[in-house]
Order: structure tokens, then C-alpha cells, then sequence
């Protein structure tokens, strides 16, 4: 049996190799993945507690944090719902902070994921309310 060369690329991709894509891509994912690392092992106080109530399944789902999706990596994620839930604390208060998470959420949406944001005093002094808004979220989607 023989193999066949593929065409060389055109256009874009003109004089990059798959092999040089794939070597590419996985430095990306490396660095992804320390980022990721990086944050997990860092997490705000309000992403720590808001962690330790779904983390146990108390909304009868399975929860990840700092997950990837695509090239942004949220809070924390369901895939079973495709829900993502955002803890933006006082950095999201700048005009540049909002206008990229208006772009990034809307890009979420377009792949057909839902976001719920919440603030750090939210999780902090009003858990019960955030937990009781991600389940009426969840009973309403399933």
C-alpha cells in the first residue's frame, strides 16, 4: 500500500507545513494548559466557595474549572448543559474588561453555550441566591 502526498497548502497556509501546525498548536495547548494550572491553583476567594458547592454535586451535575473552550478559559463549566458561570470580581469593572467580555460571551453564545455571570459579593453574601439561580437555570434547560 502507498501513500500519497497531500497537495501543497494555498493561500493562508501557503509554505506551512502540518507538521510545523501541529508543533504550533501544541505549544498554544501547552501554554493553555499552564495557564489553566495556574489558575486553578490560584483561585479568588469567591471562585474558591462558589467551587466547594458545585464540586460536590449538590445541583446533581458535574462541574470543571478553568476549563478551555476554544481559546478563552472560563470559571467554571458543565458540559452535560454546555453552561459556563462567570465570577467577575472588580477587574471587570473597566471599560476594556467589559467590552471583552461582551465580545468573549457573545462568541460563547454563538457556539451554543450559555453564560451565567455572577459577582464576587454575590457568591460571597448571597451564595444560597447564586445556587438557587443556577438551578432554576438548570431545571428550566432540561
Amino acid at each position: 500500500m502507498t501513500f500519497q502526498t497531500p497537495p501543497p497548502c494555498r493561500g493562508r497556509w501557503e509554505g506551512v507545513s502540518a507538521i510545523s501546525m501541529k508543533r504550533d498548536r501544541y505549544v498554544l495547548d501547552e501554554q493553555t494548559k499552564q495557564r489553566r494550572r495556574h489558575l486553578r491553583a490560584s483561585l479568588t476567594k469567591a471562585e474558591y466557595v462558589l467551587w466547594q458547592e458545585l464540586r460536590r454535586k449538590i445541583l446533581g451535575l458535574k462541574f470543571r474549572r478553568q476549563a478551555s473552550i476554544g481559546k478563552f478559559i472560563v470559571d467554571f463549566y458543565c458540559h452535560a448543559l454546555r453552561l459556563i458561570i462567570e465570577i467577575d470580581g472588580y477587574v471587570h469593572d473597566g471599560a476594556y474588561q467589559k467590552e471583552y467580555d461582551a465580545f468573549r460571551e457573545e462568541w460563547l453564545r454563538r457556539q451554543g453555550y450559555t453564560v451565567l455571570r455572577f459577582t464576587n459579593d454575590e457568591v460571597l453574601f448571597e451564595r444560597d441566591k447564586v445556587l438557587e439561580r443556577i438551578q432554576s437555570w438548570c431545571n428550566t434547560s432540561v
